[in-house]
C-alpha cells in the first residue's frame, strides 16, 4: 500500500555464489596475493609488480577479463592501501575504475562526507556529526587527544583512516580457516535417527560460530567412520549461508548419500570451509521476518549465557541420549 508500483525480484544466492566464485578463480590465476573479503569484495596486494607491468594497465585488463567472463560489472580503486582503496571503489561504482596516487590521496579524502570511512559505525557517526566533523577532511584535522579521549581506540582508528593510514595487511584467501566439530562414540552407533539429531546440534554450535564471527560458509563436508574403522567423506559446495536450518539441510542430505554400509558408526563429523566475511541475508520470498528474529534473539542469548544457553530441543535430547547408548 505504501509503494503500490513497486517490483519485487526474487534473488538467488545460488548464483551470486556461482558468481563470486568464478570470479575468484580468475583473480586467484592472475594475482599474487588476494583476500576474499566476502562475496562480492576482493583486496589484492599487487605491490612490487610495478616493476613488470603498470599496475593501472594490469589492473585494467584483469576488469576486463571479468566483465566479459561473468558479464556483471566490476568496479576497483588502486591505491595505497586497503581503507582508501575501498573508498576509492566506492567513488566509482556502478561500474568503473579508480586509481588514487599516493600524493593524491588527502586531496581525494578530504570532501568525502564520513560515513565512506569503512567501519564507521552509527553511533560514531552521530557522535562526530555533534561535534561539527562532517566530512574526512575536518576528522583529519581533529586533534588526536581529542578524538581518543571521546571516542577511545576507536578514535584513534577513525583518525588513521581519515589521514589515510591503515597498514591492515592483504590476508591471503589460502589461509581461511574452516570449522569444525565430531563425536567419537565409547560405544558404535546404529541408530540413523540418533545420527540425524546429532547432525542438528553440530549444524546449530558451528552456525552460530559463523554468525559470531560475522562469517558465511560455502562448502559443507560430512565425515563418518564406521566400527571397522573404515572412514569416509563427502562435501558440497552451497550457497553461501549460516543458518542452521540451511546447514542441516545439507548435511542430512550428505549422510544419506554417506552412510550406505548400514554399520554401526564409530564417529561421525561435520565441518564448514570456504570461510568468508559477510552476514546472512534472509530470502524476500522463502524466509520470513519471524525467522531472523528468531535467529537473532537466540544468538543474543548466546552470546550472553554462553552456547549451551538455548538449544533446540531435539539437539538437546541426543547428548543425553548418547549417554543412554553408553550405559
Amino acid at each position: 500500500r505504501l509503494c503500490s508500483d513497486a517490483v519485487f525480484i526474487r534473488g538467488d544466492l545460488e548464483q551470486y555464489s556461482y558468481y563470486s566464485r568464478m570470479i575468484g578463480d580468475i583473480i586467484e590465476e592472475k594475482a599474487p596475493l588476494y583476500e576474499k573479503a566476502s562475496i562480492d569484495e576482493f583486496y589484492l596486494d599487487i605491490s612490487g609488480m610495478d616493476r613488470f607491468f603498470g599496475l593501472q594497465k594490469w589492473s585494467h585488463e584483469l576488469r576486463d577479463r571479468i566483465i566479459k567472463e561473468s558479464g556483471l560489472p566490476v568496479s576497483y580503486g588502486l591505491s595505497v592501501n586497503k581503507t582508501v582503496s575501498k573508498i576509492a571503489t566506492g567513488e566509482a561504482k556502478p561500474n568503473g575504475e579508480l586509481h588514487i596516487i599516493p600524493d593524491n590521496v588527502p586531496e581525494f579524502l578530504a570532501p568525502l562526507p564520513i560515513r565512506k570511512i569503512p567501519m564507521l559505525g552509527k553511533k560514531s557517526d552521530q557522535l562526530l556529526r555533534s561535534m561539527g566533523v562532517f566530512n574526512i577532511g575536518t576528522l583529519r584535522q581533529m586533534p588526536l587527544p581529542l578524538l581518543e579521549n571521546a571516542m577511545g581506540l576507536n578514535g584513534r582508528m577513525l583518525w588513521k583512516k581519515a589521514n589515510g593510514i591503515d597498514d591492515t595487511p592483504v590476508t591471503p584467501y589460502e589461509e581461511a580457516k574452516s570449522i569444525s566439530t565430531e563425536s567419537t562414540f565409547e560405544h558404535d552407533i546404529s541408530d540413523p535417527q540418533l545420527l540425524e539429531r546429532l547432525l542438528l546440534a553440530m549444524s546449530e554450535k558451528l552456525a552460530f560460530r559463523l554468525r559470531k564471527k560475522d562469517k558465511l560458509c560455502g562448502t559443507i563436508t560430512l565425515k563418518i567412520r564406521y566400527a571397522d574403522y573404515e572412514t569416509h567423506s563427502m562435501q558440497k559446495r552451497v550457497p553461501y549461508t549460516a543458518f542452521d536450518h540451511e546447514i542441516l539441510d545439507t548435511a542430512r542430505m550428505l549422510f544419506e548419500k554417506l552412510y550406505s554400509r548400514r554399520l554401526r558408526v564409530r564417529l561421525i563429523g561435520l565441518r564448514l570451509s570456504e570461510l568468508i566475511g559477510g552476514n546472512q541475508q534472509l530470502s524476500l520470498f522463502d524466509d520470513t521476518e519471524e525467522l531472523s528474529s528468531l535467529y537473532q534473539s537466540m544468538d543474543k542469548i548466546r552470546k550472553r549465557f554462553g552456547e549451551k544457553a538455548v538449544k533446540h530441543a531435539a539437539g538437546m535430547a541426543v547428548y543425553s541420549e548418547l549417554k543412554k547408548e553408553r550405559a
